[in-house]
């Protein structure tokens, strides 16, 4: 959890402190450095192994992260910032139980309605990935209504009961999200999927590029790969897939982006999708038409969709297995 009024950088800063500036500056290494040597004044800091573990939680190693979040808690058992981010760890690492229990602790410390909403949502995030959605909007209804100081909290609100199916009750919130100055593409892309539901596919897809384009304005992680990197994880992909696929790729156009075009967005196209594969026909001057197989990967997305680099390769093979699959559906 960043401080908000993390912000600010000074060479004479406490290194905590400063570790928090880089942070907001986008300096992970920085960060990193400062907070360890704050580890070096006092090795079982609790906050300094906050800190390390939010550095390494941002660099996508989870495992890392994990470690000193339950270092901390080792020393201090009721740091709420700790249990909430060991918690959000755990939900990604996909160790349901585990999360829900430190989130059992974390409500117990939770005083203000804002941290009590944050280990409620959590809550939500940690049912719904365990597939427990009924007990996930039991939680949600006991969630504080707001308004909250930190505007983010009225999105992930308005998100979770989209996500167990409260329709009226996400809406207003997920408007007024997107509607902020500077909105980020989750507000967006949940308002789209609002629209959706509405039946109203004009406004669904104005949302959706929305969303397209606070994407490629949002940072990238700090281990996202360079094009040329990527373009062999999608090489190795498209060759880890069944052979019933073969006949398809051969001679097949491969093609690496950020996201999808603008144009198939507005045409109601899931923004945020990691692949698309398609089989189109091509005129000739003479004699039939060729057909082409077009693979399409966005590399933005699968970032997002993988959340780690180590997890990369898995989520682009299922990916590519699905699209394949859902463009031809005799070959499956």
């Amino acid at each position: 959890m960043l401080p908000e009024d993390a912000v600010t950088h000074d060479d004479d800063l406490d290194p905590l402190d400063q570790a928090w500036d880089l942070i907001a500056e986008g300096d992970l290494a920085g960060a990193l450095a400062s907070a360890l040597e704050s580890l070096r004044d006092d090795e079982d800091s609790p906050e300094g192994h906050n800190v390390v573990g939010y550095v390494y939680a941002m660099e996508g190693n989870l495992e890392q992260a994990l470690r000193h979040y339950l270092h901390a808690l080792s020393v201090d058992d009721g740091f709420l910032d700790a249990l909430l981010n060991a918690t959000d760890v755990l939900i990604q690492l996909g160790e349901t139980e585990r999360a829900l229990g430190l989130l059992e602790d974390a409500l117990d410390v939770a005083e203000s309605p804002e941290e009590r909403a944050e280990a409620l949502l959590l809550q939500v995030d940690a049912l719904l990935s365990a597939g427990r959605r009924e007990e996930a909007a039991e939680v949600v209804g006991t969630l504080p209504d707001g308004p909250f100081e930190n505007p983010q909290l009225d999105f992930l609100v308005g998100r979770a009961r989209f996500e167990v199916g409260d329709l009226e009750g996400a809406a207003p919130l997920l408007e007024l999200a997107a509607r902020r100055p500077g909105a980020h593409g989750d507000a967006h892309y949940y308002r789209a999927l609002v629209l959706e539901e509405r039946d109203d596919p004009a406004g669904m897809a104005a949302a959706f590029v929305q969303c397209r384009d606070a994407d490629l304005e949002a940072p990238r992680p700090a281990w996202a790969e360079p094009i040329p990197v990527f373009e062999r994880r999608v090489g190795q992909a498209l060759r880890r897939l069944p052979r019933r696929f073969a006949d398809r790729l051969e001679g097949a156009l491969v093609i690496v982006d950020d996201v999808p075009g603008a144009e198939l967005v507005s045409e109601g196209f899931d923004p945020r999708a990691v692949a698309l594969v398609e089989e189109v026909e091509l005129p000739r001057r003479s004699g039939d038409p060729v057909r082409l197989c077009r693979v399409f990967v966005y590399q933005r997305n699968a970032e997002r969709a993988a959340g780690a680099q180590d997890r990369m390769d898995d989520e682009l093979l299922a990916a590519l297995q699905h699209e394949m699959s859902q463009a031809f559906p005799e070959d499956r």
